[in-house]
């Protein structure tokens, strides 16, 4: 299929694309399982590990599937989960638990370099929106005023790469999925999301990893600051 419409839209995923998830919910766990030991100074709360969180989050976030969307209140349950696991039920120590880890899950976020440039030389030529499986609010991010729309999983109820999170992007900027062009870190979600709908791909490849999923994005880059190049390129991109 010729493309002949030109890109007026550009959304991007947010951790790992932006921000580097994986450092910053580390960090935060950190903090937040010192100051669990404080409140529970035994034996069981010194043999917790942030891996060990980590894996009580997302045994958590797999049971509550469907039932559950809100990653805050996912996060919430696996604190209550973590708690239990030293014999401790105390749901407000959870929720306090709760409220630390998400201060400094977003207030100590640390943009990739690439970001703020890029953004900025952008907005004034195209529609710039955020479509993430996270929870990355811009506002708390270091990023506001910068995104004219903002896509959640857990407002949409589907996950990238499903086509309703790509087509809410579509409805919230106004254009067809063939104007919109995607750029984010996951060929699983972003890439093969965005092929589904007819949007083009960015794959955004910072650690240079070999691609051998059999998912073929449109493009590959290593940093955003490439995106001047695709962009002057995307006339010529058929399916």
């Amino acid at each position: 299929m010729s493309r002949s419409k030109p890109i007026r839209v550009i959304s991007f995923d947010g951790d790992m694309t932006l921000w580097d998830f994986e450092k910053v919910m580390r960090h935060s766990l950190s903090i937040t399982l010192a100051d669990l030991r404080r409140h529970i100074p035994n034996q069981a709360s010194a043999g917790l590990t942030v891996d060990m969180m980590i894996e009580i989050r997302n045994s958590v976030a797999d049971e509550l599937k469907g039932r559950v969307i809100n990653l805050e209140d996912i996060r919430f349950h696996a604190f209550k989960r973590t708690l239990e696991s030293i014999g401790c039920y105390n749901d407000t120590l959870a929720a306090h638990l709760n409220t630390l880890y998400l201060k400094h899950r977003f207030e100590d976020i640390e943009l990739y370099p690439d970001v703020m440039p890029v953004l900025d030389i952008l907005r004034s030529d195209f529609t710039i929106g955020l479509l993430s499986n996270g929870n990355g609010y811009p506002e708390k991010c270091g990023l506001p005023d910068r995104f004219s729309f903002v896509v959640f999983s857990q407002d949409v109820g589907v996950e990238k790469p499903h086509s309703g999170m790509f087509r809410a992007a579509c409805r919230h900027a106004g254009c067809d999925p063939c104007e919109l062009i995607h750029i984010g870190d996951s060929l699983g979600s972003d890439v093969a999301g965005a092929n589904g709908v007819g949007a083009i791909s960015v794959w955004l490849n910072r650690d240079n990893e070999l691609n051998e999923t059999g998912i073929v994005p449109d493009y590959e880059i290593q940093s955003l600051f490439e995106l001047t190049e695709v962009l002057k390129k995307t006339p010529e991109i058929t399916r």
